[in-house]
């Protein structure tokens, strides 16, 4: 295989010599700094095309009959295409790849349309042979599908559309994670360089990163924040963002006074029973115990029915039991007069097959859903039952014991990145006694305050990894 080296003071000197022994069919494979200027290893086009096994004995006969090339006839030419060549070394190690690959692919394909494509080539009047244009340099990179191929030649710029053999899927895939990668690399760093210049910015990324709200709408916010302000009032003017999107009744009537079909929908175990007894016991304190009805469909879990009733009898109130759709709408039919009624409902995993069902039987009219959150819940289990019962039109939400979570950072994150209005929210198991209405200034600050340090909880060094560019499809609506 003749391949030389080539060593000259710079770049361009030693592309030339190489382009001096090789002729316009010089190929570049490599180039480094040394002590006395720069190194070139390049060979001809035609050392690299004996490589490829896949050419025909027809395109060997073919090369034969072409014209010899001959070298570049003035220097300006030769200089330009040094210059061509310098650009060329500029790229990057995959760039070279993907253009040693699509030269070669190119070739093959010229092996392989035979006589008819060289004599359609040669049609065309251009000042050399034919040779001399089927290359390229350099070659400029862009997506396009994978079943077209376009030579680029350089004079009268003339395109030809061509069809080249697919790359296998497994190629492709692994081409397509690797620009993945590269990306979310170029972003981490673009992010830590700007955290450098902007210290602010980045400790109060990590403080709403530790107080539990997503990377996503963190740096949704903190990309909105204004460069001119200070620490103290960089705080103030995220937790006054915060609050402008947390969405609460506290402009209407609380939700016992208001009152309304109620259907406690979500996961198993957040509390739904508890929250529907709290606000009957509200209503009743307000308007009477005549003015509530209670509802469970819950006939899965023991002694789900007995549970109601004895929160009924407590507070004066008959719970009452549906086992289908039919036997709903009797019992809100009967129950038509009351102030308000609430409907428990069986709890249910966002992918239990179940839940369909559950929710055609509430597919009602007049009857509204009020979303069941626990406050401590993860962050990705939040946005899975969000997701799940996600009603058409407002979906109103409670969120229930605030007093078990650690940190109220994610239940906060869901509710304004899936803007659900809070309705209430709920701590303890009196009835009616533990029930507060939702107060977003109260509830941002509580999401803000130090928690105790966990295992889970990001360093500095860490952020990097948290960060890609945002997604306005999972960002939302942000009122900055």
């Amino acid at each position: 295989m003749n391949i030389q080296r080539f060593t000259a003071p710079t770049a361009r000197e030693a592309l030339a010599k190489a382009r001096l022994a090789f002729g316009d069919g010089t190929l570049i494979l490599s180039n480094r700094p040394t002590a006395t200027g720069v190194e070139v290893v390049a060979t001809a086009e035609e050392t690299l095309a004996a490589l490829d096994h896949a050419d025909s004995f027809t395109n060997r006969a073919k090369a034969q009959t072409l014209p010899r090339r001959q070298p570049a006839p003035s220097a300006p030419e030769s200089t330009n295409q040094v210059e061509d060549d310098v650009a060329q070394l500029s790229m990057s190690t995959l760039s070279f790849q993907d253009y040693v690959r699509e030269r070669m692919l190119r070739r093959r394909h010229e092996a392989l349309t035979g006589q008819n494509e060289a004599a359609a080539t040669e049609e065309v009047a251009l000042p050399r042979p034919v040779t001399e244009h089927a290359r390229i340099a350099p070659l400029q990179f862009e997506t396009r599908p994978q079943t077209q191929a376009v030579t680029v030649r350089k004079s009268p710029a003339i395109v030809t559309p061509t069809h080249a053999p697919a790359m296998s899927q497994g190629i492709v895939d692994e081409l397509h994670a690797m620009k993945a990668l590269i990306e979310d690399r170029f972003n981490t760093l673009t992010w830590l360089g700007q955290a450098r210049q902007n210290p602010i910015q980045s400790n109060l990324m990590l403080k709403l990163i530790r107080a539990g709200y997503s990377p996503t709408l963190a740096r949704t916010i903190l990309e909105r924040m204004p460069e001119e302000i200070g620490a103290a009032e960089s705080v103030r003017w995220v937790m006054d963002v915060l609050e402008r999107n947390l969405k609460t009744d506290a402009a209407s009537r609380p939700l016992h006074e208001e009152g309304g079909t109620y259907a406690l929908v979500g996961a198993t175990g957040v509390g739904k029973t508890t929250t529907a007894a709290k606000l009957a016991g509200l209503c009743a304190r307000k308007h009477g115990p005549g003015s509530v009805g209670l509802i469970t469909l819950d006939t899965y879990r023991v002694g789900a029915h007995e549970q109601l009733r004895s929160y009924g009898r407590m507070l004066g109130v008959v719970a009452h039991l549906a086992h289908d759709r039919a036997a709903l709408q009797d019992l809100l039919n009967l129950l038509g007069n009351k102030k308000m009624i609430l409907i428990d409902t069986t709890g249910l995993a966002p992918n239990d097959p179940r839940k369909r069902g559950m929710l055609d039987v509430l597919d009602l009219p007049g009857v509204n859903r009020l979303l069941v959150l626990n406050a401590g819940g993860h962050g990705d289990t939040l946005d899975d039952v969000v997701s799940s019962f996600k009603s058409t039109g407002v979906q109103q939400a409670v969120l229930s014991k605030i007093d078990e979570a650690a940190k109220l950072g994610p239940a906060l994150d869901a509710a304004i990145r899936h803007q659900l209005v809070l309705r209430g929210v709920t701590m303890g198991q009196k009835v009616p006694e533990d029930w507060e209405s939702a107060d977003a200034t109260k509830l941002i600050r509580m999401s803000m305050r130090s928690p105790a340090r966990s295992a889970f909880d990001p360093t500095a060094a860490d952020l990097g990894f948290f960060f890609t560019q945002s997604s306005p499809s999972h960002s939302g609506r942000l009122d900055a």
